[in-house]
């Protein structure tokens, strides 16, 4: 059962250099995604004057976050496993497939990853400001906990299936696009309400470099509720109970 698979962890798992250079791959990662999806938003806002998001500035947006995602995850997805989300990284720790050390070490650099690529973001654009997240009006903040919660959930499912799944076969060379798709899908649904974030690290960085923290808890307890339900789901009916063990001349 995934549950008692939950573990601690020895220090090693957050010290030994294995350990480091998988943490380094998620803050590099999380500054390639961060960057372009962050940059193009502010790219938007460059090219109408800070106007309103339109329907078109929405399909970019999602556009820019399901590519960056793709190459992000894939280009470390053979060193860290590609999570560059601590949401990803709590629902691997709840179904038993990451250390709580490793899982904080991860959380570390994707945090400083996201804090880093908006730094960036404010000296190329000269001081234009990375928005933080926020929720739209005529939506109430537990519309948008809710959304997250969905939209994350999602998420998680869709890198547990196509990347996480010890039976997942050919299908886990189309893990980063997959998960690059759900992103980007998911944006277009709730991208007009909260801005559809599904990622506590793509959150942060913005709201710490733009000091702005309104409802932030939002962009954390519903993405980390929601990917922490798709880990325990998968886990406990999908891998545990439905999947058999192959014999060992089909490995």
């Amino acid at each position: 059962m995934p549950i008692s698979r939950i573990a601690v962890g020895r220090r090693e798992d957050a010290t030994q250099p294995e350990a480091l250079k998988a943490a380094l791959a998620e803050f590099i990662s999380t500054l390639i995604f961060v960057f372009a999806g962050e940059g193009s938003g502010m790219a938007f806002n460059k090219l109408t004057s800070d106007g309103a998001t339109t329907p078109a500035g929405l399909v970019a947006a999602a556009l820019a976050h399901a590519f960056a995602l793709f190459v992000a995850v894939s280009v470390g997805a053979n060193i860290s496993g590609g999570h560059v989300n601590p949401a990803v990284t709590f629902g691997a720790f709840v179904g038993g497939n990451i250390t709580l050390l490793r899982g904080l070490l991860y959380w570390i650099a994707q945090l400083l990853g996201s804090t880093v690529a908006c730094l960036l973001l404010k000296f190329v654009t000269n001081g234009m400001t990375t928005s933080a997240f926020s929720v739209s009006s005529g939506v109430t903040v537990y519309n948008a906990f809710v959304f997250e919660i969905v939209m994350t959930f999602g998420l998680v499912y869709t890198v547990y299936a196509t990347a996480i799944d010890p039976k997942k076969g050919d299908l886990g060379t189309i893990a980063p696009i997959a998960i690059g798709f759900i992103v980007g899908a998911n944006i277009l649904v709730g991208g007009a309400f909260d801005g559809a974030s599904m990622n506590p690290a793509v959150s942060f960085g913005p709201a710490l470099v733009s000091w702005s923290w309104a409802n932030h808890w939002v962009y954390w307890a519903g993405p980390l509720i929601g990917g922490g339900l798709a880990g325990l789901v998968y886990e406990f009916f999908f891998i545990n109970h439905s999947h058999q063990e192959l014999p060992s001349t089909d490995y």
